[in-house]
């Protein structure tokens, strides 16, 4: 159905597109343009039906004629007939209307900066069916492995590459190696191995003889290979029997040795990808190959030239044409080739972006108008008095450390926006209790976002005892609240009469209207998404609707993330680490076991029950699976209590009970009523009980070393001397065991994070949609600190020294800027 209220030059800049691509660089991507004849029709008859008028309507016809039987033209052809389109498209004007964008005879747009980005960004969308040798049945396949588009099969780079530029002689051959022969087949046919068939060839250039074997093999394929002819062949040589062999080499005729096809495949440095269904190497590379040589030259550079020149680096379209076809004059002493400055320039783009975002992010939150937090009364300063008096311990030095510095940020005309990052049992809670009483002194209301509903709850539990004594009233906000509840807790929240708000993601639904909130804490910020966090945020207090005051953000975590990532993550904010434990504490003995040790596991663990100590078992699972061959909390506590600590009590928590039941169960663990409590990983974070003195974690190797130090954390948080057990099922990955280890060498949350990043990447740390980061395409981008500190410095420069992003230059660097962050950066800076 045609679109009524499209213009005509909205329809020539549409035609103009498609020409110019196919005109770039000397008409190099002629070949790859794919249904021109069909598309220049449609917009050509959409145009005359809109009356064009003058000669214009001549010329669109003329255009229809022009690209009848286009799309089986030879490629002289064709770009005679783009050449004289062009001249056509650029003559076109529109009484009325502003004049398209002209198409001169280079193919080049007129019209500079961020109108041509957003050209090219839009053909680095087109789908990757279009890509020559794709088509819609292996578009779907490919899409099933994330590669929709051009720009994902660009940014599928290789893992690895061979030189197979070298041949030689098959005397020369060393077992081993990776090797490049030419030489004549003898013999061919298949052969048996007892019941096994293969299909050997023997093969010799005068030097000497190789066998070639294949295990897996159609019979109809091989018969192309006969004697006489001369292979060109790559591959691993082995010896067996004093016989040089190669087992499923790489093969082509010589005769075609020389073709554009075959060169893809020898007589160069040929990339290796990972596997993409079950599609050939050889098949793969022409794919990639087609897709770089139509599209590599569109990818825009989000870098500026004078930041890639002053580092060395490569143009965007250059780095992605290296990684995928290395220089043929790359140096040949040995060493792989590792396509290292086409890589470290494609890494850079990307981190240069993403810190870029944040610094715009960055600059937006210190222009946003904010609550300026003052004592008129001596409230807030009396209630902190209040709640020092009545807490059994001391504040540590980071502590207040890090209150100082939100007693700064909240006295200031601009939104508070920091993070605390602190280790487990670090003091994070009553750091941000603190802050919420600053905040209520001050005639506001405060708001704790929790992601769970046990973690929520404890922290209401642990809460209220301390609001209650200070006269301020806490409520607690989840979405299985019984409705009468719930209702009363909207109203208080609703007229004020509610100073603190404790809940889940029920603080964000539609009928929770604050009064007049001043605090959001967010508690364990990686399990909610970006989106999560600003709908609390828009909840904020609006003295004055057409200029609304935002409330003062307090983010806190304590999963530590490795200090190579935090400046990435958390570039947008302010961050405060609390890096002391309470003093007191004692360090947990960690062991790592295996099932052979089960029976030694319960015997620690009835010795610390006998001494007097409390016990957790952790499992992964709350039921039974039929996937997952795990052990399960809930057949494991009857099984626990009947067979093995018959003589102690045996109690069951998890995520999936209710608020009351979850309630008498801590509150029976705490009271001693309980003696080992069997548990998913509900108790992650947030619970307290200081006589639980040993831990065995169940299938430890299907959990994070962060999750499993947060487990670690619920024990030793008394006197008592406590142990934590790792139970790993047995595996055959050594990485495994060896990041497992790392739990009985350190207690350093930090530490064990920066380990869990050298195995597992930085994948696990941040997810693109939780944080609000952009996706990552370049595999180990954010692990090189060194390459992440240059673009960080490049960016936040680039910004300082034009912070409007205005220019041609930066015009491109906006469009790409918005590209990559699609949509993830709400700042009028970028448009």
């Amino acid at each position: 159905m045609q679109d009524p209220g499209k213009k005509i030059s909205e329809i020539i800049d549409a035609l103009s597109r498609p020409l110019v691509f196919a005109s770039k660089d000397g008409f190099s991507r002629i070949g790859a343009v794919k249904g021109l004849e069909g598309l220049v029709a449609r917009l050509c008859l959409e145009a005359i039906s809109r009356n064009p008028p003058g000669e214009m309507g001549e010329k669109f016809g003329e255009l229809i004629d022009l690209f009848t039987g286009f799309d089986s033209l030879g490629a002289a052809e064709k770009k005679e007939k783009v050449s004289r389109a062009m001249e056509l498209v650029g003559s076109m004007t529109c009484r009325g209307e502003e004049k398209p964008l002209t198409v001169g005879a280079s193919g080049d747009r007129g019209g500079r900066g961020g109108r041509e980005a957003r050209d090219n960004l839009e053909w680095l969308r087109t789908p990757v069916e279009h890509v020559k040798g794709v088509g819609p049945r292996l578009a779907e396949r490919l899409e099933k492995k994330g590669i929709a588009t051009v720009e994902d099969l660009l940014y599928f780079l290789p893992l690895r590459y061979e030189d197979r530029r070298r041949i030689k002689k098959i005397k020369e051959l060393t077992p081993g190696a990776n090797e490049v022969v030419s030489a004549e087949v003898m013999v061919a046919g298949e052969a048996r191995y007892g019941r096994r068939k293969t299909y050997e060839m023997v093969v010799s250039d005068g030097s000497g003889h190789l066998r070639v074997k294949w295990f897996n093999f159609r019979a109809s394929y091989m018969k192309r290979y006969k004697p006489g002819q001369r292979l060109i062949i790559f591959g691993n040589v082995t010896s067996f029997a004093h016989q040089l062999e190669m087992i499923h080499p790489d093969i082509e005729l010589a005769d075609d040795s020389d073709s554009a096809a075959a060169s893809i495949h020898f007589g160069s440095i040929v990339p290796i990808y990972s596997q993409l269904e079950n599609l050939h190497q050889k098949t793969i590379r022409k794919i990639v190959r087609n897709a770089v040589e139509g599209y590599a030259g569109c990818n825009v550079a989000g870098t500026p030239p004078s930041v890639r020149s002053g580092h060395g680096l490569l143009d965007l379209p250059e780095a992605i044409r290296q990684a995928h076809i290395p220089p043929e004059d790359a140096p040949a002493d040995g060493e792989p080739f590792t396509a290292s400055l086409s890589k470290k320039s494609l890494a850079f783009d990307e981190l240069f972006l993403l810190e870029l975002g944040l610094a715009l992010k960055r600059a937006n939150l210190k222009k946003e108008a904010g609550i300026r937090f003052f004592s008129k009364d001596g409230r807030p300063e009396e209630l902190e008095r209040g709640l020092r008096a009545l807490l059994p311990f001391k504040l540590t030095g980071a502590q207040e450390r890090t209150l100082d510095e939100i007693r700064k940020d909240m006295g200031s005309p601009h939104p508070m926006n920091r993070l605390i990052q602190g280790d487990v049992g670090s003091g994070k809670t009553v750091v941000s209790l603190i802050s919420s009483l600053w905040a209520i002194g001050s005639g506001f209301q405060a708001a704790v976002m929790a992601p769970t509903e046990i973690l929520a709850e404890q922290h209401y539990l642990t809460t209220h005892a301390y609001s209650d004594a200070l006269g301020i009233r806490t409520v607690l906000l989840t979405g299985k609240m019984p409705k009468k509840t719930r209702e009363e807790a909207l109203g208080g929240i609703r007229d004020g009469t509610v100073d603190m708000v404790i809940g889940t993601h029920a603080l964000i639904q539609k009928d929770v209207e604050f009064n007049s909130l001043g605090l959001a804490v967010v508690d364990e910020q990686h399990r909610f998404g970006v989106v999560q966090r600003a709908a609390l945020k828009k909840k904020g207090f609006a003295p004055d609707p057409e200029n609304p005051a935002s409330p003062d953000v307090l983010i806190m975590t304590a999963t530590p993330i490795p200090r190579t990532l935090s400046m990435t993550v958390f570039g947008d904010l302010d961050v405060s680490i609390i890096d002391e434990l309470p003093p007191g504490r004692k360090p947990v003995k960690t062991r790592l076991l295996k099932e052979k040790d089960r029976i030694r596991a319960y015997g620690l663990i009835r010795e610390e029950l006998a001494s007097g100590g409390q016990a957790y078992i952790v499992y992964p699972l709350v039921e039974e699976s039929e996937e997952l061959s795990l052990r399960d909390a809930t057949n494991m506590k009857e099984h626990l209590a009947a067979d093995v600590f018959s003589d102690f009590t045996v109690g069951l928590l998890h995520g999936r009970m209710k608020f009351a039941e979850k309630e008498a169960v801590m509150r029976a663990f705490k009271a001693r009523e309980i003696d080992v409590l069997v548990s998913t990983t509900v108790i992650e974070v947030g619970v307290d009980v200081p006589n639980a003195s040993v831990m065995l974690i169940e299938n430890a190797e299907r959990f994070g070393l962060a999750q499993l130090h947060q487990l670690r954390g619920r024990v030793g948080r008394g006197e008592r001397t406590s142990v934590c057990l790792l139970m790993a099922a047995w595996t055959n990955s050594p990485d495994t065991y060896r990041r497992l280890k790392v739990m009985e060498t350190t207690q350093d949350g930090f530490r064990i994070a920066e380990e869990d990043l050298k195995i597992r990447g930085p994948g696990d740390f941040i997810g693109s949609r939780q944080s609000g980061l952009p996706d990552f395409r370049i595999a180990g981008a954010l692990a090189d600190l060194s390459l992440l500190k240059k673009a960080r410095k490049e960016a936040f420069d680039y910004l300082k020294k034009n912070p409007g992003l205005k220019g041609d230059e930066a015009a491109t660097v906006k469009e790409v800027l918005k590209s990559r962050w699609a949509g993830r950066l709400e700042l009028a800076e970028i448009g």
